[in-house]
């Protein structure tokens, strides 16, 4: 019997396209794979890989020489909430982990605090997770990360549709007037963002909280609409995004797994709000 051509899947057009399948497993979006595949980091049965290359089970797919092991299309993928700190790294890199230090020693309390909170995640947990619409480094609050790439894109895209809420606090009080231009939802790209809400929340001596409600919003949008208005911005958190609410009980740095139905939940939130910004079609 012939060996199946070089370089091409043993079940021809009948798998799955190779960018679903790394992403499937957690290792990136799936144009970031197809950025892989170009520059020929990716191989399938010994083989530079092509785009649009369909592989099955079967198939040995490596990444810079490494074996990825497939994950079954029905094995879904992971979600975990996070509560970060301002300033702390969320990223992880792709190599976690440090031999040059003893287990337990300082050297590997440092390292890990330093490469962020997604390398304090059990490795049983998944070996990558992809943000999804993460804040700013210099802010923190509520972030979502996926071990699906997938899974993790879909809720990128559902995050326009999406109320968050933040707390943004200010060197100063705003006045009226400066509120009601952040409630126009301006951005300097001339774009405009529904403000739902925009009001002062307390705070102490010259540091003033406000909180704000808006849908689609990053939190870049948020530091820039408060900026526009000459306000001294020290810190964002994000406290809620759709139905997902960051729990007091969840402390700095931890995190914990979405169930099915919060999950469901944040993509049926995505999926009203887009249908109620469209509208029923006019007659």
């Amino acid at each position: 019997m012939p060996n199946p051509p070089r370089g091409r899947s043993e079940r021809g057009q009948q798998g799955e396209r190779l960018q679903k399948v790394l992403s499937r497993a957690g290792l990136a979006s799936r144009r970031e794979v197809e950025n892989w595949i170009r520059a020929g980091r990716v191989t399938v049965n010994g083989e530079p890989a092509v785009l649009g290359v369909r592989v099955g089970p079967s198939d040995l797919v490596r990444l810079d020489g490494r074996l990825i092991r497939q994950r079954p299309a029905a094995g879904g993928g992971r979600v975990l909430l996070i509560h970060r700190s301002p300033g702390e790294t969320l990223k992880q890199p792709v190599d976690s982990t440090d031999q040059s230090a003893p287990s337990g020693s300082a050297e590997v309390a440092h390292t890990s605090s330093r490469r962020g909170v997604l390398n304090r995640i059990p490795r049983g947990a998944g070996r990558r997770f992809i943000p999804v619409s993460p804040m700013p480094r210099i802010d923190g609050g509520l972030e979502l990360v996926s071990s699906d790439g997938e899974l993790a894109s879909k809720l990128q895209r559902s995050m326009r549709g999406i109320i968050s809420e933040f707390s943004v606090r200010v060197h100063g009080e705003l006045s009226s007037q400066s509120l009601e231009t952040i409630l126009q939802g301006l951005l300097d790209t001339g774009e405009k963002l529904e403000i739902l809400r925009c009001e002062a929340a307390g705070g102490e001596g010259s540091n003033r909280w406000y909180s704000l409600a808006a849908r689609g919003a990053s939190g870049k949008d948020v530091r820039q609409l408060f900026e526009r208005q000459g306000a001294l911005v020290s810190r964002i958190l994000r406290t809620q995004m759709g139905p997902l609410t960051l729990d007091r009980r969840l402390s700095r740095g931890q995190f914990r797994e979405l169930s099915f139905e919060e999950l469901n939940g944040l993509l049926a939130a995505a999926q009203t709000s887009s249908a109620a910004t469209v509208g029923p079609p006019s007659s």
